[in-house]
């Protein structure tokens, strides 16, 4: 990508820095190279304007560029940065959506060391109990983090083990129950019922539960991510974001878009398959990696 920006400019000035006008097809350019980079046409749109806005004609370098669209990304992303919200309220029962192969899995092992570290006390529920493979995964994550884990028996009822992990959570007075959940889209009527199911049996035990719902998205996934958000949203009362796999070669622009579109909060990214690499969203390091501005 700063290829391509440094393309866009042409050649060098007398400091050595490629310099253009920015004009129209400049503008066309630079559009399109958002929408590449997963951004989405409306976003894409709205900030090649604001880049443009005051600076027809003036003559930028691909550094330039580099910074105003970083700045521009920035604008939009510092709305929706914000960590996960603790309550009074214990436990507080976080339930986790998101497909199959998203990295719910690891985004709960990972939020569970945090909270742990922090001083929490902290159960996790394996809710995803047709895939045998998914609760060993969460097992293994559980013991990284020192947090218990508790399962079902293959293809046992998902909202059964909530109601019961919520009564042992609450019973240990623990600080966070974390749920995993399947989540297979293909029959998503099914998936709509057990969702709707789990929340509708823990609210036996707790009316306000869960106090947070988190979509784990996948980066690489592209603008598939914006339709799982809309899917979801329908499905589970969404309440915030983690964005996993930003540590490969994608870069996230989808999480622009879906930050424009929905404005849902952006509580962490996943940079890594290391416990630790689950990082706070920064929407000024984010804008810089995005447009290699911190290359």
């Amino acid at each position: 990508r700063t290829g391509l920006l440094a393309r866009l400019t042409g050649r060098a000035d007398a400091a050595g820095a490629p310099r253009r006008a920015l004009d129209d097809d400049m503008l066309e350019e630079i559009e399109d190279l958002l929408i590449a980079a997963d951004m989405g046409v409306d976003t894409a749109a709205r900030v090649t304007a604001a880049m443009a806005e005051g600076r027809m004609g003036t003559r930028v370098s691909a550094q330039d560029l580099r910074r105003l669209m970083a700045g521009e990304i920035a604008r939009i992303m510092e709305n929706v940065a914000r960590p996960l919200p603790l309550f009074g309220k214990k436990p507080q029962v976080v339930l986790v959506v998101g497909v199959n192969g998203s990295g719910k899995t690891t985004t709960i092992g990972k939020l569970a060391s945090q909270f742990k570290a922090a001083g929490k006390s902290v159960v996790i529920a394996a809710g995803d109990t047709f895939r045998a493979a998914a609760v060993e995964q969460l097992q293994v994550w559980g013991q990284r983090a020192g947090v218990p884990v508790l399962t079902a028996t293959e293809g046992s009822d998902p909202a059964s083990l909530a109601f019961d992990a919520l009564a042992k959570a609450q019973a240990e007075g623990a600080d966070l129950l974390m749920i995993d959940t399947a989540g297979r889209l293909q029959n998503r009527a099914d998936l709509m019922e057990e969702l709707a199911k789990i929340v509708r049996v823990l609210r036996k035990r707790d009316p306000e539960a869960p106090h947070t719902t988190l979509l784990v998205l996948d980066a690489t996934t592209g603008q598939n991510a914006v339709s799982q958000v809309e899917i979801f949203r329908k499905i589970a009362d969404v309440s915030g974001l983690v964005m996993t796999k930003l540590d490969g070669t994608a870069k996230g622009g989808v999480l622009v878009a879906l930050a424009d579109r929905f404005g849902l909060p952006i509580h962490a990214i996943g940079v890594g398959e290391q416990i630790d690499d689950l990082a706070p969203f920064d929407p000024e390091e984010f804008a810089a990696a995005l447009t290699g501005l911190s290359d």
